[in-house]
């Protein structure tokens, strides 16, 4: 893993960059991280999905808040005061238009790389990240061939940067994995996605696995072993189809 800065239109990302054993270029994967930051268990995430064969490039979403130290899975969201210095420092920076604006400039890191194979990428994300995925496969549709969304939420409401309203700019292959307990992507929302991608003809795929909210993380307090397998399994499987030749 290397740690690399990212100059955006708003200031630096620190981004880290995992690479596979042995000679590239590889095809290249941008996961879009969580709502917890970045610690150790989201950089396994990118380490394990190199291990595969990609180029990984992992940002910190969170950059225009300043450094921070890894925050608390278990509390953050349970604490009050956590929550509210987490929607306010945190989140309240990290809106979808100003991260597509960060994922312009991700991209055309990735394109300088020799490393990274040139061509189409995919793209992965968890939680806010899921959001952040399937809204850049719409902003992006020539760089974008696969996106993945696990355990995202709020991808079909009524706001006007909703996911869902990009469908048609799409030509990714799209996979969504929601869960049985998730409050942010329930059965009605999950129809209204399915809907606007079927209208648009865009390939993919939605699941529902029976878990909680954020349980591809290994830190979470609802981490879920079983599911988090099945994740690899589906998202190595969309991966390998749209990106190795």
């Amino acid at each position: 893993m290397d740690k690399v800065e990212i100059k955006t239109q708003d200031g630096i990302a620190p981004t880290y960059v995992f690479r596979p054993r042995g000679k590239g270029p590889w095809p290249a994967v941008l996961v879009f991280m969580d709502g917890v930051g970045i610690r150790p268990a989201m950089l396994e995430v990118g380490e394990r999905l190199s291990t595969h064969g990609y180029f990984v490039l992992l940002p910190d979403l969170f950059y225009r808040s300043g450094p921070y130290e890894p925050m608390d899975p278990r509390t953050v969201f349970t604490d009050p005061e956590q929550r509210k210095v987490l929607m306010e420092k945190f989140f309240a920076h990290a809106k979808p238009a100003s991260i597509m604006s960060d994922t312009r400039s991700f991209l055309a890191y990735l394109a300088a790389q020799p490393d990274a194979r040139p061509g189409g990428i995919g793209t992965t994300g968890y939680c806010m990240g899921g959001l952040m995925s399937l809204t850049a496969a719409g902003t992006f549709p020539d760089r974008i061939v696969a996106a993945a969304s696990y355990h995202g939420g709020r991808l079909a409401t009524d706001a006007p940067d909703s996911p869902h309203l990009l469908a048609p700019k799409m030509k990714a292959r799209v996979y969504v994995a929601g869960a049985t307990e998730d409050p942010s992507f329930p059965e009605d929302m999950k129809a209204r996605l399915e809907q606007a991608l079927a209208s648009a003809g865009v390939d993919h795929r939605i699941e529902t696995y029976p878990a909680k909210h954020g349980w591809v993380l290994r830190d979470m307090p609802v981490y879920d072993a079983a599911a988090t397998e099945r994740h690899w399994t589906t998202l190595l499987a969309l991966l390998d189809s749209t990106l190795v030749s």
